[in-house]
């Protein structure tokens, strides 16, 4: 059973939430202005808070933490509600352990409801990317790097995927007085994950932590730097898209493989109005990388990450970019028809042009 709610998760009258017992799968980002309080300290108030599941690490801090769990803490429930502020990235740590949560779920005999308090996407409903293809991550949802659209939505996607048998409701994003009071990225989705750009350089730049040159982690704007000691800072044949440049910096990061040790790069900057094909940008810049740096080395992990073997071969030199432009487009236009089943909003995702 689905359904898509249109009144806060504070007025819903199911039993399951304002009798039963409930956990709450959540971050820090469920926190409301309007009441000044997290979505836990509303059911510890009614008497029924049975568990909360939250990150494992600091707020502020940067690191690839989880939301842990053990599936036998799920049973005796009635209810799970999760909050979390989604990217708008496929590999979102979070918002995989959200997927990992709704499969557990669906081993558990009386398996409680499932709740998901939505939020905006703060990457909007740009696409990038390609579904997934021959070796991928375990936890790797059929859906683009960038699959625009909310988190509410990509579970009722996954629900229908893996025929999820116990009830879903998707409280509207809409609904929330913070959704209208604060932009969706006042709060931090994750510690390395600090301000209103980030969304926009997430899907590829996140990639090259899987290389050794670092994205900036462990600086006040990760993911818009890039640096290794051994790079040169010289922009000059750089490959940049319309609308981006390219400013040559250095940086210390305090994180990182390259922590308290000097790092030359650049920072990419989108120009207003411009729209950033963030992971396209990065494969070109790693192949860039590859034929002009001996020292530069890519992990067989960025592989499983990709997940498609076209954006591979390049990586490897065998084909030109212009296949991967093409393979790209087919694959964002495949997917954008197939999202359109569980749209929740007015709005649609859409292709970067």
């Amino acid at each position: 059973m689905f359904s898509f709610r249109t009144t806060p998760i504070a007025d819903q009258l199911d039993k399951a939430i304002t009798e039963g017992r409930v956990g709450v799968f959540c971050t820090d980002a469920c926190w409301d202005a309007a009441s000044g309080r997290y979505l836990y300290d509303l059911f510890r108030e009614r008497g029924n808070l049975a568990r909360i599941w939250m990150p494992s690490g600091e707020e502020a801090l940067p690191g690839t933490d989880h939301i842990d769990f053990d599936p036998e803490e799920l049973r005796g429930l009635t209810a799970v509600v999760v909050e979390i502020q989604d990217t708008g990235a496929r590999d979102f740590h979070y918002t995989v352990d959200v997927l990992r949560l709704m499969t557990a779920l669906k081993s558990i005999p009386d398996a409680p409801s499932l709740y998901i308090v939505d939020h905006p996407n703060p990457a909007g409903r740009d696409v990038e990317g390609t579904l997934p293809a021959g070796t991928a991550d375990e936890w790797v949802p059929a859906v683009t790097h960038r699959h625009g659209l909310t988190l509410g939505e990509l579970c009722h996607l996954y629900a229908a995927e893996i025929g999820a048998g116990y009830p879903l409701h998707v409280i509207s994003a809409e609904t929330a007085t913070t959704a209208r009071t604060l932009l969706p990225w006042t709060i931090p989705p994750a510690g390395d994950f600090p301000g209103v750009f980030t969304p926009y350089f997430y899907t590829g730049a996140g990639l090259w932590t899987e290389t050794n040159i670092t994205p900036g982690l462990g600086t006040a704007r990760p993911y818009e730097f890039i640096g290794a000691p051994f790079l040169k800072p010289d922009a000059a044949g750089l490959p940049l898209p319309d609308g981006v440049l390219a400013r040559p910096c250095h940086f210390t990061p305090d994180a990182g493989p390259y922590a308290g040790e000097r790092c030359w790069g650049f920072q990419f900057i989108i120009l207003p109005g411009a729209r950033y094909h963030s992971l396209l940008h990065t494969v070109r810049l790693m192949r860039h990388f590859s034929e002009r740096y001996s020292a530069f080395h890519i992990s067989e992990a960025l592989y499983g990450r990709l997940a498609d073997p076209v954006m591979s071969e390049y990586l490897q030199g065998s084909i030109t970019f212009d296949i991967v432009e093409e393979h790209v487009k087919s694959e964002e236009q495949k997917w954008i028809r197939k999202a359109r089943r569980f749209l929740l909003y007015d709005d649609a995702p859409v292709r970067i042009k």
